[in-house]
């Protein structure tokens, strides 16, 4: 069975973990334009409609500050929490000074560990990258954009399906462009587009996994391995909560290295065991 080491981080600094399960990322831009050039606020401010002004009250319609998604038909297609899955969050080893840490301040959308874990975990988000166009740079510069590009992403869960997020997303723009009655015109569309990945704990390569962990000290890519292989993938983070992924100064601490290299070591001795038991009698 493939086994991965990936970016996803440890809940905290010391207690490793498996991840079974990632949310997918549906990537879009939402692009507005209108005049056939850059213009001056103190000639046109006022007289031109701005591609600016369009494309905040478009993205502002998509998602509350309570991190929950306006998009009809986007928690639709969300599989239900079971009773069995809610008991799982019980016994997970985490806190919110670990989140606190992390995040480098105190601004978590929620105040407990069981609502921030499913927030992260199984249930998808909505995120905004950046503005392409608009004047981003130090000082005070007055020129109202011709074309602004919105860049956002959602992170899908099970049971989403691709191209029905895509048309749930490029109905809910369309119709929020044509309430503005603006004269300006519109695009959306995706960028690149990911599937979710959920595989069974159960399985006896996590079993392995466990036990290596124990004797040793961490993808939309998981999707891949499992249909090429037709085998379940297992991810092995290797890095801890602090490490920063995908911004500045990411790390990966020495001692998560050194105790990696062993970790993999032992975790192929294990699940050798698991399948071939009477050879480790």
């Amino acid at each position: 069975m493939p086994c991965a080491s990936q970016t996803i981080k440890w809940l905290d600094t010391e207690k490793p973990c498996l991840t079974y399960g990632l949310r997918a990322c549906n990537y879009y831009s939402v692009e507005v334009a209108g005049p056939g050039a850059d213009l001056h606020s103190g000639m046109f401010g006022g007289v031109a409609q701005e591609p600016t002004t369009d494309l905040v009250k478009v993205l502002s319609s998509l998602v509350g500050t309570d991190g929950k998604i306006q998009i009809p038909g986007i928690m639709e297609q969300v599989v239900a929490v079971t009773r069995g899955e809610e008991d799982l969050y019980a016994g997970i080893s985490f806190t919110m000074e670990a989140l606190y840490e992390s995040l480098g301040s105190k601004t978590a959308i929620f105040d407990d560990e069981k609502k921030t874990l499913m927030g992260r975990w199984r249930y998808p988000s909505l995120s905004f990258h950046g503005v392409e166009g608009a004047f981003s740079g130090p000082g005070a510069k007055t020129v109202i954009p011709a074309k602004v590009i919105g860049k956002f992403s959602i992170r899908t869960v099970p049971d989403m399906d691709i191209d029905e997020t895509n048309t749930c997303v490029f109905k809910h723009v369309e119709e929020q462009f044509s309430k503005l009655k603006s004269k300006n015109t519109l695009k959306v569309y995706a960028q690149h587009t990911g599937k979710w990945w959920v595989a069974s704990p159960k399985q006896s390569s996590f079993t392995a996994a466990a036990k290596a962990i124990e004797r040793a000290v961490s993808i939309p890519v998981a999707v891949t391995f499992e249909e090429a292989t037709g085998k379940n993938a297992l991810l092995l983070p290797m890095g801890t909560s602090t490490d920063g992924a995908h911004s500045i100064n990411e790390k990966l601490d020495m001692r998560n290295h050194v105790e990696g290299t062993k970790l993999l070591g032992t975790y192929l001795h294990c699940v050798a065991a698991e399948l071939q038991p009477w050879r480790y009698l």
